[in-house]
């Protein structure tokens, strides 16, 4: 169970994914020089061997077995489905009876994450598979039925007086929820009486239709004219293949991409723009129904995150733009180019260096990067990579696009990518490596309660051990060359991830106000302030082509409440506890300690437990200060 039943969701991230309601990547090297149409197309699903198919059947062997599963825990086919569940209306002072119901809550929720995690794994295997689709409508929907089932405890819990609940809390007999009974307690001022909080659970799948709708029309709908090479060869265009292609040196194919993809849901435009309207008002609703004073504030809360800490997060790294600029001026003339425009952005600068990797190469690079944090981490993830086919590793017709790491507390973590034997998606493998890691250990250190880590925390341990996979090709670097494209791939990782990032958090917030102000969003107002965000962010160097004014409506996080400043903050806690472990055996066991402590305290806690304070402005600021340096030190290798 979680606070606020209405929020369900499912966030992907490039994207991590958790279970149940805390939401909701030849064998020969393949360069992207050397990219052939055949290349880029994907392949069925049953072309691809079973080593690189993720192991869903080690949850149940077939759908057979699932429904079997879904069955026995359905309950009733009347309302409600769990009738014993209501029979302790009332009887919640009582503190053995309250260990009893929260004992059968947690059971029941266990169970669904189970149902649940089978179905959206099957069903991100083709977003065209109409079985699949079913079966997810209806492990969705059991999860909502259960939401509205059990609505009533918190407000119940809540009628107390504050002095009778604190004592209820402190009772010895619910020692295993006292921390989960202090967060239930802070939402006294915006947990509302039991009818309205039952109508609250009722909205909640009307209000995630815009999302929905969305991830429909991006994952499977949208189709886009082909990408042109500079032999004029046509490539065929997917979300999957868009970044491939903007990390060509043929400027002909990137260009082509960039336009056709933007082009694609310009023609969706209007579409898009009441999709967001409608989840950004869902959103406000939500705030306003429970007493918040805006949006932000309403987001942030559960976590115990001070508004300050977002907002301090854009000050910090608008502050340190004129470094941003700095690159984009050296990437021009790096690149040797007259001007240097969107699609310039991703190309290796590096000419000449091989930073093509199989999927088999990138699991053996990511195991001995993570050698630091130990025998036990090591051999775990390596069994979970090459054994225990935790990962779906190629893109396939129809299937999810992206990357990110799932799965629940009685499954092993599993992994989707779109592998395409790039550089960049061996550190996807590391990041979706390190959540998954991150998920393992908490389950096995935590009780279910506690086993889901808050989505402020998700981001550090996947960046982390990108910066192992980094330390670790560094040393293996034998040219300036190879040194200077692996530093400039750290760099673009901190452009990305925080000052991009930061970019659409400040374009969320912004979006979020006008709609708080009651100022309709359109298209055009849209565009707007997405290009002028771009052109403050990366400067005059970069010519922005109209296209680019439109990038907002391709981007999922959009629709994810106020998600994305949390790989800014990821990034940056991640680099200061990188440069603790690395010098301090000590500080690897406190990394790991708070790898294990899953959900267990307030994230900014957890934070402190491996020794960074996220209140403190330093953390970005150093993180940006590293940027500066790496930019400088980069300079240096290509002049």
């Amino acid at each position: 169970m979680r606070f606020f039943a209405t929020k369900f969701s499912r966030i992907f991230t490039q994207l991590l994914s958790f279970s149940l309601l805390s939401l909701p990547v030849s064998s020969e090297s393949l360069t992207v020089k050397h990219l052939q149409l055949e290349d880029s197309m994907p392949k069925a699903r049953a072309e691809v061997a079973l080593q690189d198919r993720w192991n869903v059947e080690a949850l149940y062997p077939s759908d057979e077995n699932w429904g079997e599963d879904l069955q026995r825990l359905k309950g009733s086919e009347g309302s409600p489905r769990w009738p014993d569940l209501a029979s302790y209306k009332g009887r919640l002072s009582e503190p053995a009876t309250l260990a009893q119901i929260f004992e059968r809550l947690f059971s029941l929720d266990r169970q669904l994450s189970k149902i649940y995690t089978y179905a959206h794994l099957r069903m991100d295997e083709d977003l065209g598979n109409d079985r699949a689709k079913s079966n997810y409508g209806v492990a969705t929907m059991l999860m909502q039925d259960f939401q509205l089932e059990t609505s009533w405890i918190e407000p119940e819990l809540l009628r107390m007086d504050e002095a009778e609940f604190k004592q209820l809390a402190a009772n010895p007999t619910l020692k295993e929820y006292k921390f989960y009974l202090e967060k239930v307690g802070r939402r006294r001022a915006h947990t509302l009486s039991p009818d309205q909080e039952e109508l609250l659970a009722m909205s909640g799948k009307a209000l995630e239709t815009s999302q929905r709708a969305f991830s429909a029309l991006n994952n499977a709908d949208m189709v886009f004219k082909p990408a042109i090479n500079a032999k004029g060869e046509e490539l065929p265009l997917t979300n999957g293949s868009y970044l491939l292609y903007l990390r060509s040196p043929d400027r002909a194919l990137r260009k082509s991409a960039f336009l056709h993809l933007h082009q694609g849901f310009e023609g969706h435009v209007n579409t898009l723009c009441e999709l967001i309207q409608g989840q950004v008002e869902g959103h406000l609703f939500q705030a306003k129904a429970r007493k918040f004073t805006g949006c932000l504030e309403a987001a942030l809360f559960s976590n115990n995150i001070d508004t300050e800490v977002y907002t301090q997060l854009i000050r910090s790294v608008k502050s340190q733009l004129p470094a941003m600029h700095h690159y984009i001026r050296l990437r021009k003339e790096v690149l040797k180019l007259d001007a240097i425009h969107p699609y310039d952005l991703h190309v290796e600068m590096i000419e000449g260096e091989e930073t093509s990797m199989s999927y088999k190469e990138a699991c053996e690079a990511v195991v001995e990067s993570v050698a630091l944090l130990g025998t036990e981490y090591q051999n775990t993830l390596r069994q979970g990579l090459v054994q225990e086919r935790w990962v779906d590793v190629y893109e396939t017709n129809r299937k999810r696009s992206g990357a990110y790491s799932s799965g629940c507390y009685d499954s092993m973590p599993y992994i989707l990518l779109n592998y395409h034997d790039t550089l960049n998606d061996a550190f996807t493998l590391a990041h979706e490596a390190g959540h998954s890691m991150h998920s393992y250990l908490s389950r096995t250190h935590q009780p279910y309660v506690y086993s889901h880590y808050p989505i402020f925390v998700a981001e550090v341990a996947s960046t982390f051990n990108e910066q192992l996979l980094l330390r670790h090709l560094l040393t293996k670097a034998k040219t300036k060359g190879k040194k200077a494209a692996l530093l400039n791939h750290q760099i673009e990782g901190i452009r990305g991830t925080i000052f991009r990032q930061t970019m659409f958090a400040e374009f969320e917030l912004q979006i979020h106000r006008w709609v708080e102000e009651g100022t309709p969003l359109t298209p055009s107002l849209l565009k707007e302030a997405y290009l002028k965000l771009n052109r403050e962010y990366y400067g005059p160097d970069l010519v922005l082509d109209s296209e680019i004014g439109v990038e907002w409506a391709r981007i999922p996080h959009f629709y994810y409440d106020f998600y994305v400043y949390q790989y800014a903050t990821g990034l940056s806690a991640a680099m200061a506890l990188y440069n603790q472990v690395t010098h301090s055996p000590e500080s690897k066991e406190k990394y790991l300690q708070f790898l294990g402590s899953g959900g267990s305290r307030f994230p900014v806690d957890l934070l402190k437990i491996a020794g960074v304070d996220m209140k403190n402005p330093h953390t970005v600021e150093s993180a940006l200060g590293r940027f500066s340096e790496l930019v400088k030190e980069l300079e240096k290798c290509v002049h």
